[in-house]
Order: C-alpha cells, then structure tokens, then sequence
C-alpha cells in the first residue's frame, strides 16, 4: 500500500538549503573555466590566496559536478517519495514526462544554438569535424552518451563539454522509474543502489586507463547519485527525527568528509584515496550526510538575506550550467583585447559569474520554466 502521496504534476517547494549549495556549486564550475581562460590575477593576489585556497576556489568544477550528482540523486528521490508516497509505486510515464519537461526545453535550445554556431563557422563553439560532425555530436547530446563520445575524440568546444554530465544523469533517470518497480520495495531498492557504490572507486580507478572516461564514466558518477538516493529514503523513512546529538553527529561528519576532500587534496593524494579513487566516495558520503542532517533540521539562516545572491544562482543552475560559455569565451576574449593591467582580473571575474546568472536566469523565466509548466499540464 502507498503512503500519502501527491498528484504527479504539483509542483514542490523549494528547499532554500539545497538551492544554496546548488548557487555555490554552479559558481564553482564556472570560476574553474574561467581560470582556465584568464588565470586570475594580479600575481601578488593569486599568490597571497596561497596554492590551497586557490586549489578550493578555481580548481574545484569536476568535485561541483560530483557533488551535483548527489544533490539530484537525493532530489529525484525525495521528490518520487513525496509525489508517489512509496517508489515501488513509481509511474514510469509520469516520472519520464517530468523529467522532460524539466531537462529537454534548455537542453534543445543549447543544440539548437550550439548547430546554428557550428554551421555558421564559430572559431569559439564551432565543432572540429576532423574529430567529430555536428550530427553525430547531437546524436550523443540526445542519445545519452556524449561522455562516451568525448573520452573517444578529446574534449569537445565550450557548451558541448559540459554536457557529459548529462549522459550520466540522465542515464540515470532512464532506468530509475524501471528499477523502482521491478524491485518491488524500498529495501531491495537500497541494496541495488550499493552495486554503483561498490563499482564507482573501481571505475575511477582500474576499469579503464583512459584519464577521460575515468572522470566521465557512467559509473564514476551514478555512484554519487546513488549516495543521493540513499539519503533521501534514509531522511524520509527515519520513523522520528534523531536526538540533537545524532543530528549534530551526522552533520558534522558529512562537513569533515566534504571539507577533507575539498580543502586537503595533496594529503587526501599523499594517502592513497585518490589513486584508487575513494576521494570522490569520501566527498560523496559527506554531502549524502550533510543532505540527510540538513533534512532533519533545517538550516534557517540558509533562507536569509545573506545567501539570496547563492540561492538565486541555485534556482535557475541547469540553465546556468548549460550557458555559462556563452559567457565565459567571449567574455575572456573581450578582456584579451581590451588589454587592461592585472589588476582588473578580479573584476572580470566578478563580471563573468553575474552575467552568466543574469543569463541563465533569462533562460529559466522566458524560456525553460514556461515549457516546464506547459508541458506538465
């Protein structure tokens, strides 16, 4: 028998803590090819940041994309237990529409750019057909495996990079709904989501000596997602919310796990955990607890004034992560060219992360969450 559950299409509420992790992770992506376009500057700043401050700041994208993972993982969970009461009584068709409303409307338009680019000779976003055709890249964007397709050519050119992740999460969401039903319960459930767990270190580490597909293996990211599923059936099917003290516990051993891996990555490395890829595990399992805690006891402050700028980036970050090149290449060749001291790095930094908000934005009002709302009705 279901639990209480929703209709299918209700739209849920939104939670100000997960949008504001979601605002500091999309930040992130973007402050790491940003970086990699214009170093950020000037020398004595860069310098006085120090290598592990700046390690956390500008190279910290691929670890923002695991933690995304996790954080849809719980969501898409949470969201099936609210709407359906039980995942065993997951509709299929229902759960396929609304996932399409939600990721193809932006997803289509990005192509639709991204083909129109291409066919008119971008030197920025334009294809390298010797590597790869323009059909055959849309062909991988739709057909879930672009992360398959990079690892065999090379990197692809601005927004078509980033929709590795993509082929992973939405991979994912293709055999959810299927695995919801087949397994019949939420226990057998949670015994098969240890299976990617089990593989995702193996994946990262000995499956394939591609550097690549290592990072952008189905494996080495359903892992997390697993993680996220995880902790949302933990979360929603604790009978009664634990003592402070066991909030407090989980809490902070989900931070010490984050932080370990985001902030002391030389010893993480010194220890063996990234060699064998357990750090991605590691930071995994912390965000799971971390998600969990917060689930529990809601953080308040997160809803203040003081976060709305992270929470509005959180809000609209699929749309951000999809066109923050479009902000990112122009963006670092206009500086190029304007030539102005060192000085102004920071600046521009500044100018790159508010424009592609201000963007993605633009796309989720006007575009993605009126497609959204009507294909769900």
């Amino acid at each position: 028998m279901a639990r209480s559950a929703l209709p299918s299409n209700t739209a849920l509420p939104r939670l100000a803590h997960v949008d504001l992790l979601r605002g500091l992770l999309v930040v992130l992506v973007i402050l790491l090819h940003a970086n990699l376009r214009v170093p950020f500057g000037p020398p004595a700043l860069a310098e006085a940041l120090g290598p592990r401050l700046a390690g956390i700041l500008f190279r910290s994208g691929y670890y923002a994309v695991i933690v995304f993972f996790v954080v849809s993982g719980y969501l898409i969970t949470s969201a099936s237990i609210r709407r359906w009461g039980d995942l065993s009584q997951v509709r299929p068709a229902a759960f396929y529409r609304l996932r399409a409303a939600r990721i193809l409307p932006s997803l289509l338009l990005l192509l639709a750019v991204l083909g129109v680019l291409h066919l008119a000779g971008s030197a920025w976003f334009a294809l390298d057909t010797g590597k790869v055709p323009l059909w055959r890249a849309v062909v991988a964007a739709l057909g879930l495996h672009l992360n398959w397709l990079e690892a065999q050519v090379g990197y692809l050119p601005g927004p078509w990079g980033v929709l590795w992740s993509l082929s992973v999460e939405e991979a994912f969401y293709l055999f959810f709904p299927l695995l919801c039903v087949a397994c019949g319960s939420e226990r057998r459930l949670c015994v098969l989501l240890l299976v990617p767990i089990v593989l995702g270190p193996l994946a990262r580490s000995v499956f394939s000596d591609n550097e690549l597909w290592q990072d952008h293996s189905y494996l080495s990211g359903m892992d997390g997602i697993a993680f996220g599923c995880l902790a949302a059936l933990l979360a929603h099917r604790v009978p009664q919310v634990p003592s402070a003290a066991v909030q407090r516990l989980v809490l902070w051993m989900g931070l010490g796990l984050s932080v370990l891996v985001f902030c002391f990555r030389k010893e993480v490395f010194q220890w063996g955990l990234t060699r064998h890829g357990l750090q991605v595990s590691l930071l995994e399992l912390g965000i799971a607890l971390v998600l969990v805690a917060m689930h529990w006891r809601p953080w308040r402050w997160a809803a203040n004034a003081a976060t709305a700028p992270l929470r509005w980036f959180g809000r609209h970050s699929y749309e951000v992560y999809l066109t923050h090149m479009f902000v990112v290449i122009p963006g670092a060749w206009l500086y190029q060219q304007a030539d102005v001291p060192p000085a102004w790095i920071p600046l521009w930094f500044v100018a790159v992360i508010a424009v592609s908000g201000l963007l993605g934005d633009t796309v989720a009002r006007w575009f993605s969450e009126p497609c959204n709302r009507a294909l769900r009705r």
